[in-house]
């Protein structure tokens, strides 16, 4: 076909609104955007399952900063991505789906028996995406696309799903080649004045203040300067959630670590007289499975207006995480604050010697070592992705996400992201990165192995294989003195990566340095497995099985 069609116009648009890497899977309403692609400068990257995509174009996303683009077919191939759309959803993460749909001549809700068809496929993707459009004519393509693409970078940021009949993309299109697209992203959100003034008044008669970063800090530009600049000002501690690591380097003063799950990093945010929370909504993970209970005032800045007073009484300041600290930086300098060291540092200190000192009471020594080890074996600027399992949930905590990102699906709890998005981000950046599964989550990502293969992609992956479940077996057996279900038969991880011609070792806990080290020195994918049992810490004085009961019983 050399007649120009709606695929050459999704390409086109794709490509004038920066576009360079595609995640996805062909299908057979979606021939025309795959043949139109191979006549475009846009690399495909072919993953084996359709929520892998998303994984991937997520993985992408996180570490380059740009929107990830995924194309999907039609019906249950846009079913299968739903799950990995979630977790980008909650997590805020720029993606713009393409689907493909039934003819026009379909669409309706008449039952014409195409294949592939649902009732209202659109209607299916709305729940875990920040818009979703059809596509009714080719003209409507770059105009939509190019909405889509601003929707989806538009704080927050997230995933936007545009739908395009098959004869659409099949259909030859007289519109003129698309080279310039511009995108309303509406630049950065800052708050009210009014809500600065008040919070900026709270802020500077404060005596304890705290400062808490979450996802919103760090996915935020030039927010990470801002928010270290402000805890100056403050002389507050900061204690970063999980997907605010990063915010703050932990070899910084005022750094209170990330042991949101120990009591004592939760009575630091209780009993601050102003706690100021940037970019979270005080969630499960974050308020310690909603055990938080605030003694002071609270300031909540967020660009997802519905976060704001979700489960606390504060003062909502409704704006990008950079913009407001920028704000109340200034304020607070008009009112003569200025950085002077005072007590804040060693309030962080003291909380950091207090969880260590808890830690060093538990029979912790493998876990704290695999931590240790895959720490220094992994370069500082090393993008890491850690799926939900026992490791990464230590790592939630105790990782020192050094110049890299951390990354995790602990925004929606799904499994599978870890190897999916090590991948994608390999491929964005170019560089190598590592990603952290158990074996039970590993098996929702094997089929990858392919994918890295074929791609080349610079991504180790250490899967930690306890048999199971691991932190479902955990929970079950300390709430009911047995688990069920959470025993699984796998393969030998090693072996099964070797025949996909890519190099797999086994190693121990007192061996993992080593190994994966030395997969940082050559290039393509590589595997690496570690047999090691696990289990949380207690994150009280109570005994680990009473713990865990009481954070189950608070689920």
């Amino acid at each position: 076909m050399t007649t120009r069609n709606g695929g050459d116009l999704v390409v086109e648009s794709l490509t004038a609104l920066g576009a360079t890497h595609v995640f996805g899977i062909p299908g057979q309403h979606a021939l025309g955007l795959f043949d139109a692609i191979r006549r475009s400068p846009l690399a495909f990257v072919s993953s084996r399952i359709e929520n892998n995509s998303v994984f991937s174009a997520d993985g992408y996303s996180r570490s380059t900063g740009e929107v990830g683009v995924l194309f999907c077919s039609t019906g249950p191939g846009a079913l299968t991505a739903l799950g990995a759309l979630q977790e980008a959803y909650a997590a805020c993460v720029p993606l713009l789906v393409v689907t493909s749909q039934i003819p026009t001549a379909g669409l309706g809700g008449a039952r014409r028996g195409f294949l592939h068809q649902l009732d209202d496929q659109q209607a299916s993707a709305r729940n875990v995406t920040k818009a979703t459009f059809t596509i009714r004519t080719a003209d409507q393509i770059p105009t939509v696309l190019a909405e889509a693409w601003g929707i989806a970078l538009r704080a927050p940021s997230g995933p936007v799903w545009v739908e395009i009949p098959q004869d659409i993309l099949l259909g030859a299109t007289q519109a003129p080649p698309v080279e310039h697209l511009s995108v309303d992203d509406r630049g950065p959100l800052r708050p009210r004045p009014e809500a600065t003034a008040q919070a900026v008044a709270l802020l500077a008669e404060a005596k304890r203040p705290v400062i808490l970063a979450g996802g919103g800090a760090r996915r935020s530009p030039g927010a990470e300067a801002a928010l270290v600049a402000l805890a100056e000002i403050l002389d507050a501690p900061v204690v970063a959630t999980p997907a605010g690591k990063g915010t703050i380097g932990f070899d910084h003063p005022l750094s209170a670590g990330s042991w949101i799950e120990d009591r004592y990093t939760t009575e630091l945010l209780e009993q601050a007289d102003v706690l100021l929370a940037i970019g979270t909504s005080f969630g499960e993970v974050p308020s310690n499975y909603f055990t938080f209970a605030p003694t002071g005032r609270i300031i909540q800045v967020d660009a997802e207006v519905r976060v704001l007073g979700s489960n606390h009484e504060v003062l909502g300041v409704h704006a990008d995480a950079a913009a407001a600290l920028e704000d109340f930086a200034e304020g607070l300098v008009a009112r003569g604050l200025a950085p002077i060291p005072g007590s804040g540092a060693e309030v962080a200190a003291d909380l950091r010697r207090r969880v260590e000192a808890r830690l060093e009471e538990q029979d912790l020594d493998v876990e704290r070592s695999l931590l240790r080890g895959i720490r220094a074996a992994v370069p500082a600027a090393t993008e890491t992705f850690w799926d939900m399992t026992i490791a990464g949930y230590w790592a939630w905590s105790a990782w020192d996400a050094q110049r890299g990102g951390f990354h995790t699906a602990q925004a929606a709890g799904g499994l599978g992201l870890a190897f999916p998005a090590a991948l994608g981000a390999a491929v964005g950046t170019g560089r190598r990165t590592l990603a952290v599964t158990g074996d039970g989550g590993a098996m929702y990502s094997i089929s990858e192995l392919a994918t890295a293969r074929q791609h080349d992609a610079n991504v180790t992956w250490l899967i930690v294989d306890d048999g199971g479940y691991g932190i479902l077996r955990e929970y079950m057996t300390d709430a009911f003195g047995a688990a069920t279900a959470t025993e699984l038969a796998r393969p030998d991880f090693v072996a099964l990566a070797r025949s996909f011609d890519i190099p797999a070792y086994p190693a121990t806990v007192e061996t993992v340095q080593d190994v994966i080290a030395s997969t940082f020195e050559t290039p393509g994918p590589a595997v690496v497995v570690v047999p090691a049992l696990l289990r949380m810490f207690a994150p009280t004085h109570l005994g680990a099985q009473q713990s865990v009961a009481l954070e189950t019983a608070n689920l």
